[in-house]
């Protein structure tokens, strides 16, 4: 299979970035206390919310896959990090130390079952395999609802 290219073109003024992915448009903005206008999510946010979609979207092949019951999943993403490594500190990291993903999966299907998935996902999700590979702890906690 060829490699896929994934491409996003933006525009930014001031703390706003207006993006583009194949014709849907994507506001990254602060809030307004760090100088932002507070139109759109800001860019951590809006990468914790990519998470979300692609976890949602590679359980949603694998459950094919698998003739799971997926019915809907409801994610509550948390991620801790210290500030002082994106303001200048040399000595903190600047991205996330821990993410915990809380997923509630509305199914019919067993704990083990679920389990399965849960693990199919996390090891087939670009961002999840993108932060375990930067040496974030990846806390993923799969409920059913």
């Amino acid at each position: 299979m060829a490699k896929k290219i994934e491409r996003i073109t933006a525009t930014s003024i001031g703390m706003q970035t207006l993006a583009d992915s194949k014709g849907h448009q994507i506001i990254i903005d602060e809030p307004k206390q760090m100088g932002g206008k507070d139109e759109g999510a800001n860019p951590l946010g809006s990468f914790l919310a990519s998470l979300a979609g692609c976890e949602n979207a590679i359980a949603n092949m694998a459950a094919k896959e698998m003739d799971f019951d997926l019915q809907g999943i409801e994610f509550d993403i948390r991620a801790e990090m210290n500030p002082e490594g994106m303001m200048g500190n040399k000595d903190v990291r600047p991205y996330f130390q821990t993410v915990k993903i809380n997923a509630r999966v509305k199914t019919s299907e067993s704990e083990e079952r679920l389990s399965e998935l849960q693990k199919t996902v996390d090891s087939r999700c670009p961002i999840f395999t993108s932060l375990e590979a930067a040496d974030v702890e990846m806390i993923p906690n799969w409920t059913k609802e």
